[in-house]
């Protein structure tokens, strides 16, 4: 496998800029991973190595990672046929500044307390390991390869998919 490279890595980050909420997803107190929709709050250019999400600190996710830091966010347009999986280890961050630089008018709908209230978390999850799926033909042209595939027997190639490691 080819080495990753900034295109990669860029590409990554312009494949999840525009999905508004990713499934967050951490090991429950019961043993089964739990997921839940959750908004990125990157920035565009806030684009290094780390996720950051907003939630409530008295929330079962916030208790999750603190049991468990090994987390997956998934991401997925459907409409343009772009996938995205982040495999990560989550941490609670406790930096006004930090949160004052993400904070909006999307986080303020849920933390009206603002991003000084005691409740509301950051969470920064660094990326460990990145995979993702980019269609990049038309629907018409991806039912005929799959159907050109399946008269073959030769799996058809519908786009790009890598698998990016940290930096």
């Amino acid at each position: 496998m080819a080495a990753d490279t900034a295109a990669d890595w860029t590409k990554f980050w312009e494949l999840i800029k525009d999905i508004k909420f990713a499934m967050f997803t951490a090991h429950a107190s019961d043993g089964h991973m739990h997921s839940r929709p959750m908004t990125t709050q990157n920035r565009s250019d806030d684009r290094a190595d780390v996720l950051w999400f907003f939630m409530s600190q008295s929330s079962e996710p916030v208790l999750d990672i603190a049991r468990d830091a090994s987390v997956n966010v998934a991401y997925a347009d459907p409409g343009s046929d772009a996938y995205v999986s982040v495999a990560g280890r989550a941490r609670l961050v406790d930096d006004i500044a930090r949160k004052k630089a993400l904070w909006n008018t999307g986080v303020q709908a849920w933390f009206p307390g603002g991003p000084t209230d005691s409740d509301v978390a950051l969470i920064a999850v660094t990326i460990e390991h990145v995979e993702y799926w980019d269609v990049d033909t038309n629907k018409m042209i991806q039912l005929f390869k799959i159907g050109r595939a399946a008269a073959t027997g030769v799996p058809p190639k519908m786009g790009e998919h890598r698998e990016l490691h940290s930096r």
